[in-house]
């Protein structure tokens, strides 16, 4: 649906927490009129039901999963998290947050209330999987392999960490894996197939926040496949129903990702 330059505007004052849902509230309520585009009224009226009181009971579901445009047809997808977020979004359903949340919330739950997991195609982090509960960013491992090194110097090119040199000695790329990201543009550079996919799955970020004392996300040692960031986030939600009190964040009880492990 198209929206004019000022409701374009006006959406982008809304907090970035709660934006998309109700940038998709207002298109549904401009269709609910026969409109085929949507004003500054649209949305004002929209604004200030969807942020009152009322309006915010109805819409919080107690938790929210996110997930970036990589499964679009995104060129810097590393590992798709696509079907990871519909298991994400089932075993978080089963938990019923938002039964939690009530019970342990006085005053009603609030949109900042709701337990946040983001996911990420790739390390650009579109995402912000770095400011939430559970952030999650698709990774590929770069390995060297036996098909000769040309030295054309591609990988070290395309490599924004800097994180690939090469051995004119042994005529091999050298990879430093604590700069190395894991984004794959390295592996889909290299025309020889020196450097390939040696492992892909997800990298794992807990606790992070913004708000008045924020803080990134911690990250969980390794690379991580489908199954293991599952029995993590189970984990995280069995460890914060256990341990929060009077609506306090993940992110406040959680000191270390050992308390997950």
């Amino acid at each position: 649906m198209k929206w004019s330059e000022d409701a374009a505007s006006a959406i982008k004052t809304v907090p970035f927490f709660i934006r998309k849902k109700v940038k998709i509230k207002v298109e549904e309520f401009a269709a609910q009129k026969g409109k085929l585009s949507v004003d500054l009224d649209d949305v004002t009226s929209l604004k200030k039901k969807f942020l009152s009181k009322e309006g915010m009971e109805k819409q919080v579901k107690g938790y929210e999963v996110s997930v970036c445009f990589g499964g679009a047809g995104c060129p810097n997808s590393a590992t798709s998290c696509t079907a990871l977020s519909k298991d994400i979004e089932k075993i978080i359903e089963k938990a019923d947050i938002l039964s939690f949340l009530k019970t342990t919330i006085k005053g009603g739950v609030k949109f900042h209330h709701e337990f946040r997991v983001a996911l990420s195609d790739c390390p650009n982090a579109c995402s912000r999987p770095q400011i939430v509960d559970i952030g999650i960013i698709g990774a590929v491992l770069p390995g060297i392999f036996d098909e000769p090194c040309t030295l054309c110097n591609a990988c070290v090119q395309v490599c924004d960490e800097t994180a690939i040199i090469l051995d004119p000695e042994n005529e091999i790329p050298l990879i430093d894996f604590n700069q190395c990201l894991m984004c794959g543009k390295c592996i889909t550079a290299c025309p020889t197939g020196t450097l390939q996919e040696k492992e892909n799955g997800f990298r794992v970020l807990l606790g992070g926040r913004l708000g008045r004392h924020p803080r990134l996300a911690m990250e969980v040692p390794g690379l991580h496949t489908h199954e293991e960031v599952l029995h993590i986030v189970q984990n995280c939600l069995k460890f914060y129903k256990e341990n929060s009190k009077n609506g306090q964040r993940f992110s406040h009880i959680l000191t270390s990702v050992d308390q997950i492990l």
